[in-house]
């Protein structure tokens, strides 16, 4: 490795004690091979899928019974093909597998931001301790009448109590589903009206930018709300009850500590093992092209690719403290929980991370953090509002910064590097609610590069649809085993046969789009030439789709449109809206924009827009609420009446108008105004270009 190479940043001091390298000398023993880098093993990883995933089994010492493994190496993506066939597992066993040999290790660290009336300390548990209230929350699932695939539920805050409800999920063979508590009452109702959880779980409140938010007021509305509500609400008391009082119509719903009962000396779990592909958890999408996603994860999948994730790839393993920045309403909450099996302890964390901007960093020195995890919107903070870090702590622990949400631009690459720490990886990572995990990201044997992420996962066939070293969407276009399973309802679970076929449709629809039979991720990438040996790093050039991602927090567009469509509105002159991205921070960040066609005899005013403001933030969260909110003459839609976000997205941000083929739009002489529109938007914020289109 060249050390003149100027976007080099970081190289590992000793990448043979790592695990991937270890991990290659272990291939190359087993299989008589000579693989001499980690490019060389990425490749063989990807030829030979089933010989590596079933090494990675036996690597990361799974507990279960793996059975004959036999792959079909010709499996497209579209094809889904079953994983392990003979496999008996429990992901939860699997977590809580370090109770056997060393059970007063600390397993889970819980901490909270601190408000008026409020002011909790950090909350070590071990992991016999954990295991105990596993434990006892199965037994009270069991007499709640909860089993193998039934939904459970939890809606609120990153606390102890949604970690254990997951875990003791699992165990039984029931599928979690989670819900943030900014999510709003609309929000959580489209999620839990597909899935109908038999149990729901709800914190009173949360603390978020040093003011309680109570939840418990909003409960009566969404359970109303739902057409099929679950048969049992359980209210987990985190903030102080004179903080959020109970309403009226809750004095029946049960209480935490009620619902688990009297004490339990029996610290025995029933974990079910079952197959490889029996389904986990349900995870979310954005809901760009309508309601929101319930996409369905597999169980052995989800295990055995966080093993590789976060211990083959990462190093995390006893001793290390994991943070990650999250809600229960993101992946990256169940990407946290997922390294419980790797032996680390892990930090879950209830509040802003920004007040004040000290806030986390003092967290990192406090509690001995290895691991951090985060957002590029967030270091894009610290880099505005708190440059001085290293000056101010002593982050002596920190061995890497996570980084994800949206992409890391090189500035902040510098930042870290330069005003953070010398010694510190920073792992840019992307993925994606759809797979999960991570399709590219960190890698402890391996340089860290200006803006690049710095490889490739193992066992993943990634590629762009463009040719080498050019920008292209990401695709894979070999089966992997955390595909999901399919979108909810999946057969077998007492749904109407139609949903199901409706959801399948999606679901098709949502990934595939050649005769290939390949999977689109909807990341607009470019791989790099390869370099020390690394296969080839991986830049972020934005999303393929219409998602929205201010300040990291995705959403998509139907989450305004459907406050918007309705007869009030209409009532008030608003005839359609557009709602889209526009860069800026040189692309460390976006403002949400919302287009707004009015009646022709009607107009925009100052009035109007506080009142969408106002119902956008009621309905969704302050999260929503666009930045900007402009008139225009005009909608611009496809020949069949489809919104054109994409498009759009690009124009404004200073794509040129040819990028936008006029013969798929039924008014393409409105896209003039759009151009207008975006260079006067992209002035105000002191910005040129801020998008690279396809």
């Amino acid at each position: 490795m060249s050390t003149s190479d100027p976007d080099l940043l970081w190289s590992p001091a000793d990448p043979s004690s790592s695990q991937t390298e270890l991990f290659r000398e272990y291939i190359n023993d087993t299989h008589y091979l000579s693989l001499e880098s980690y490019e060389d093993l990425w490749k063989w990883s990807v030829s030979n899928r089933g010989d590596f995933w079933s090494a990675v089994w036996d690597w990361e010492q799974v507990v279960g019974i793996k059975g004959i493994y036999t792959v079909d190496e010709s499996a497209r993506p579209v094809d889904n093909p079953h994983w392990f066939p003979d496999t008996s597992l429990n992901w939860a066993e699997n977590q809580l597998r370090h109770l056997k040999t060393r059970p007063r290790d600390i397993a889970i660290i819980t901490t909270s931001e601190p408000c008026a009336g409020h002011s909790p300390s950090p909350k070590r548990f071990t992991q016999s301790e954990l295991y105990r209230l596993v434990g006892k929350t199965q037994r009270s699932l069991y007499k709640t009448g909860v089993k193998k695939g039934d939904r459970v539920a939890f809606w609120g805050g990153n606390v102890l109590e949604a970690a254990v409800v997951l875990l003791a999920t699992s165990s039984i063979g029931g599928i979690f589903s989670s819900a943030a508590a900014d999510f709003g009452v609309d929000g959580v109702k489209e999620r839990l009206e597909q899935i109908k959880p038999k149990v729901l779980f709800v914190t009173n409140g949360v603390v978020y930018a040093g003011t309680a938010r109570p939840l418990l007021p909003l409960l009566p509305k969404l359970l109303a709300s739902l057409s099929d509500p679950p048969q049992v609400v359980v209210i987990i008391d985190h903030l102080p009850e004179e903080l959020v009082p109970r309403p009226k119509e809750l004095e029946k719903e049960r209480k935490w500590d009620e619902w688990l009962g009297p004490h339990d000396w029996d610290s025995r779990i029933n974990f079910e093992r079952m197959g490889f592909d029996e389904p986990i958890w349900i995870l979310f999408s954005s809901g760009t092209t309508g309601k929101p996603k319930a996409i369905v994860h597999r169980q052995g999948g989800m295990l055995l690719d966080s093993l590789r994730e976060h211990h083959l790839a990462g190093d995390i393993g006893r001793g290390d403290v994991f943070f990650y920045y999250t809600t229960p309403g993101w992946m990256m909450y169940q990407y946290l929980i997922s390294s419980l099996a790797t032996g680390a302890t892990i930090v879950l964390y209830e509040g802003s991370p920004l007040k004040p901007h000290s806030h986390l960093w003092t967290l990192i020195d406090e509690l001995k953090i290895t691991i951090f995890g985060t957002s590029a919107k967030w270091i894009e903070q610290i880099s505005k509002y708190y440059p001085d870090v290293k000056e101010n702590h002593d982050l002596s622990s920190l061995k890497q910064i996570l980084s994800t949400g949206s992409p890391l631009p090189s500035a902040l690459f510098d930042f870290v590097y330069d005003r953070v720490k010398k010694d510190v990886i920073v792992g840019s990572i992307t993925g994606g609610t759809d797979i999960c995990s991570v399709f590219a990201g960190r890698n402890t044997s391996l340089p860290v590069y200006r803006g690049e992420i710095q490889s490739r996962m193992l066992g993943f066939a990634l590629d762009t649809d463009t040719p080498p070293n050019t920008p292209g969407e990401l695709i894979c276009h070999q089966a992997f085993p955390i595909e999901p399973l399919g979108f909810w309802p999946l057969e077998g679970y007492g749904f109407p046969e139609q949903d199901v076929e409706d959801a399948q449709k999606r679901y098709k629809e949502s990934y595939f789009k050649d005769e290939k039979g390949t999977w689109y991720h909807g990341d607009y990438v470019q791989i790099t030439p390869s370099r020390a040996g690394n296969g080839g790093g991986v830049l972020m050039l934005g999303r393929s789709d219409g998602v929205l991602n201010p300040g990291g927090i995705r959403f998509g567009p139907t989450d305004i449109y459907s406050v918007l469509e309705g007869s009030e509105f209409a009532d008030l002159g608003v005839e359609e809206t557009l709602v889209v991205g526009l860069m800026v921070d040189g692309g460390a960040d976006e403002k949400v924009v919302l287009f707004v066609k009015m009646k022709e005899d009607r107009t925009l005013d100052e009035d109007l827009t506080k009142r969408i403001k106002t119902s956008i933030r009621l309905a969704r969260s302050a999260r929503h609420v666009p930045a900007k909110i402009i008139q225009v003459s005009d909608v611009p839609v496809t020949l069949t009446g489809k919104r054109v976000e994409v498009p759009i997205r690009k124009v404004i941000n200073g794509s040129p108008i040819e990028s936008i083929n006029p013969a798929t739009l039924r008014n393409p002489g409105c896209l003039a105004e759009y151009v207008r529109l975006g260079e006067m938007m992209r002035k105000e914020e002191g910005g040129g270009t801020g998008f690279v289109g396809k």
